[in-house]
């Protein structure tokens, strides 16, 4: 093999070259497509060196300083690996404690808990509204009982857990914290995330169990709790993956996300907490679409946005309060019922973008969810994704290896530049909190969803398999089951609980919960109290809904 040669040839992209170069571009016929990203961006046919931020060395910058656009730490993978975080629960908490040791065993290094719909708005799995719906999209959990058969023979010590739950996120917390007090593992010793981005969920997702001045003070009590008892917790995992999968735009996407972040700590700041005793706790989670460029551009924008805002607004002192760590799942959304081994290749591109912008953890959809919860053939595929990319591929060796890339680089300032013109619409609204009661972001992610629609069914946007290239057999695709039979059982197993439980003391700590929330104390110590009595998550909620009242959203056309 012939020692590597350096072409000294001149470049290409002199200005009389450029020119010639465009003028014979311009000749030649292009395909009648729309050359934008999936958000609607114009894409030029060529970038070049006059793309690039004109501070491009400060803009750009080193891995792990500031401004954090190449990543948040100097060695990034060459280092440690992201946590392939596989999102499992479905059924009773035995069925998801079966997968979870399925999931270790076959690599992954994190575990995360998806809830069924009662769990995540608050209803215990005998009320009228849980029919039909107990064990049926995530596991059911209804008491401490079941949060402590969940992770039963898991040391919880030594694995990362994160939960998927935001309105009863610190119901569940306490649940999670007592379940570990059991088994002998102290608050400080926890490791992992709570979404309990309640913004987002009045944004997007629409799972909410109270009116959003109360949702947010709870929010931000267990911030405050969390911040002196359990330094390895991240208290919030500020989402934007459920705002692109409501149909946002990649720059609505990051805007909003990060404009709910900074409400986060701004309420935190208002609460007498130095920014720099929390900060380093929150993290991200963000959606990877199938624009793979536009992707990579906007985690490179999210980490150099949050640095700034932490450092230049907030005044943290702490370089790891200006750290954004985010972990990525690959879009539901983008997958197919339509010939679903096609998602097995888009989840692979998305999640290699995932990685391409220094994730911090990954997972990575099956390619039957589009169908149903996934089988553990498909989950076990959607992990090996993650290790091909890993130890295969060798995008793990070097850092930011798009870094410095004249497309790469324009995009990354273009999202920034399009975040910033969101921000400023929201302060002019009087905050995210203001924007959110007034359905600003609401209404700017259901006109991007319509327009992409409009794209889709027209066919100018292709959907492999959805209306292009459609022709072929359609194989049936195995898929999971959820027995009907686990609704009553888990039915018997709450009513069980409460036929063994001390019924005085539940109403006590009931009553102490209603009186804490008629004032200002925080709730966390009040709602471990429940916990430890083996009150429900719906008693807990009937009981600060008495007090809070209850939400209705008013409707976006």
């Amino acid at each position: 093999m012939s020692d590597q040669m350096t072409d000294h040839t001149e470049s290409a992209s002199g200005s009389e070259a450029l020119e010639a170069w465009r003028a014979t571009f311009a000749a030649n016929p292009q395909r009648d497509v729309p050359f934008t990203t999936l958000s609607g961006v114009p894409v030029a046919p060529l970038y070049t060196e006059a793309d690039l931020p004109s501070n491009t060395d400060d803009a750009i910058g080193l891995p792990g300083e500031y401004p954090f656009t190449r990543g948040v730490y100097p060695s990034m993978y060459r280092g440690r690996l992201w946590t392939m975080r596989q999102f499992a629960g479905f059924g009773s908490a035995e069925d998801t404690n079966e997968r979870f040791r399925y999931l270790l065993d076959h690599g992954q290094t994190g575990l995360s808990t998806a809830f069924d719909m009662p769990s995540l708005m608050g209803h215990d799995s005998d009320s009228p509204l849980s029919l039909g719906e107990v064990g049926r999209e995530g596991v059911a959990v209804d008491t401490v009982e079941d949060m402590t058969t969940l992770f039963q023979g898991i040391d919880l010590g030594e694995v990362s857990v994160s939960m998927t739950i935001n309105a009863p996120a610190a119901i569940m917390l306490a649940y999670y914290v007592v379940a570990a007090e059991r088994e002998g593992v102290p608050p400080e010793q926890l490791a992992g995330t709570i979404q309990a981005d309640i913004l987002k969920e009045y944004i997007a997702q629409k799972e909410w169990c109270f009116p959003i001045d109360p949702a947010m003070r709870i929010m931000g009590d267990m911030i405050e709790w969390c911040s002196q008892e359990m330094p390895r917790w991240h208290p919030v995992s500020i989402s934007g993956y459920h705002i692109r999968e409501a149909g946002s735009t990649a720059a609505q996407e990051l805007a909003f996300t990060l404009k709910d972040g900074l409400t986060y700590v701004e309420q935190a700041v208002e609460r007498g907490l130095d920014v720099d005793d929390f900060a380093p706790r929150l993290s991200f989670f963000f959606n990877a679409q199938i624009d793979f460029f536009e992707e990579i551009a906007k985690y490179r924008a999210a980490r150099r946005i949050w640095a700034r805002e932490l450092k230049e607004t907030f005044g943290a002192k702490n370089p790891k309060s200006w750290l954004m760590r985010f972990h990525t799942q690959t879009a539901g959304v983008s997958l197919t019922a339509q010939q679903p081994l096609n998602n097995i290749a888009r989840t692979a591109i998305e999640a290699l973008a995932g990685v391409l912008g220094g994730t911090q953890s990954l997972h990575t959809n099956s390619y039957d969810e589009a169908l149903a919860l996934p089988t553990e053939d498909a989950v076990r595929v959607a992990l090996r994704t993650q290790q091909i990319i890993a130890d295969e591929t060798g995008v793990a060796s070097t850092i930011d290896p798009l870094g410095g890339s004249y497309f790469v680089e324009a995009m990354t300032d273009k999202i920034e530049a399009d975040a910033y013109e969101y921000f400023k619409k929201i302060d002019e609204l009087g905050g995210m909190v203001a924007a959110v009661k007034a359905n600003y972001p609401q209404r700017e992610i259901a006109d991007a969803s319509y327009e992409l629609q409009q794209e889709i069914d027209s066919g100018r946007r292709v959907v492999v398999g959805v209306n292009a290239y459609t022709e072929g057999a359609v194989d049936e695709t195995p898929l999971l089951r959820i027995d009907p039979s686990i609704e009553r059982t888990q039915i018997a197993r709450l009513q069980s609980v409460r036929a063994g439980r001390d019924s005085a003391a539940v109403e006590a700590s009931l009553a102490a919960l209603k009186t804490a929330a008629s004032g200002s104390a925080n709730l966390m110590p009040l709602l471990l109290d429940c916990t430890r009595v083996h009150t429900s998550e719906g008693e807990i909620i009937d009981a600060l809904q008495e007090v809070f009242g209850k939400y209705t959203e008013s409707p976006v056309f």
